[in-house]
């Protein structure tokens, strides 16, 4: 008979990792922490502990801005084509398919007109999801239509930018939408109408040298990454030490570029907030500017008029007639 006998263990099984659903659970960069997505969408994709801001979807960013069922969407028919016929690993059509049925979107930006707190904004959110919210022709024209678009309705134009950039595979002429989005801003500014730049994570390249940085009020959200060329390009080039953080929110607020860092629940309210000081309480613009038509007639009316008045100081007894 043994002495000692061997210990018996119960079998322990551990749940397959395949078994739980993909998507309920995503690490927090900032903390670590696992959080429940359904948790995750409902605070705006904010985490609560940590604050840390995930990317949000357009149509939810829109929805979180704007007075609820008056956003109308504009131009959602333009979408992007292949005009220098680029060639790579996959084609450039192949890409636009591909990300076009992983956003749900035509293009990395939805446009719209809407009512935040009563009063109409032209509103542009660019979302991350298509091809990294790069910047193409389609891109830099419905942003450019926003602008117009704020410019003959007397709105105040906001546009949330979030991009890697220019889109590399329309070459020049996604570098040409840096110019044709910036003349159009110079001519709002000379019609005295608001522009808020709301700069999320992240915000580079040809989008920030371009719309995204010359807002009347530029605002970020927490941590947001804002630069223009990466950390070791500007190296490299420089030769020099960069400072930790050069590129956060942080760092820029604290050397004038950024006005403002503001938390994604506090985003509406502080914009609104800024309109009002912009355009005064009314909702209503009292800045509408004048068609070209209604230009042209007002100028005719002038002219008939001047004319009208020189004809009686030639001739004072028809001005005596008239008044007796």
């Amino acid at each position: 008979m043994a002495i000692f006998s061997k210990p018996q263990y119960s079998t322990v099984k551990a749940r397959s990792r395949d078994s739980i659903p993909k998507g309920m659970w995503t690490k927090c960069p900032g903390s670590g922490e696992m959080v429940y997505v359904k948790d995750l969408k409902k605070n705006l994709m904010v985490v609560a502990a940590s604050g840390y801001h995930f990317p949000l979807h357009a149509p939810d960013r829109v929805e979180s801005l704007l007075d609820k069922d008056t956003f109308v969407e504009c131009d959602a028919g333009v979408s992007s084509k292949d005009p220098l016929n680029f060639k790579g690993a996959a084609s450039y059509k192949e890409k636009l398919e591909a990300n076009v049925k992983k956003a749900g979107m035509p293009d990395a930006v939805l446009c719209g007109v809407g009512k935040m707190n009563g009063r109409e904004v032209s509103l542009a959110v660019m979302d991350f999801r298509f091809l990294g919210g790069s910047m193409g022709s389609v891109v830099g024209e419905k942003i450019t239509r926003a602008i117009e678009r704020g410019l003959e309705g007397g709105m105040p134009v906001i546009i949330v930018s979030a991009s890697g950039g220019a889109r590399m595979y329309e070459g020049i002429l996604s570098l040409m939408q840096m110019a044709k989005t910036s003349a159009a801003l110079a001519k709002l500014a000379e019609a005295k109408l608001p522009y808020v730049s709301v700069l999320t994570n992240p915000t580079m390249a040809g989008v920030m040298a371009s719309f995204a940085s010359l807002g009347d009020v530029i605002i970020s959200e927490p941590g947001a990454l804002v630069g223009f060329a990466g950390r070791r390009v500007i190296k490299e080039t420089t030769q020099a030490d960069l400072p930790e953080g050069f590129q956060t929110a942080e760092f820029l607020l604290d050397r004038g570029l950024i006005d403002q860092i503001v938390p994604r629940h506090e985003l509406r309210g502080r914009i609104s907030n800024l309109l009002n000081l912009f355009c005064g309480t009314h909702k209503k613009s009292s800045a509408k500017p004048k068609s070209a038509a209604k230009k042209r007639s007002t100028a005719k009316t002038k002219s008939t008029a001047k004319v009208s008045a020189t004809k009686n100081v030639k001739n004072p007894s028809r001005t005596r007639r008239a008044g007796s």
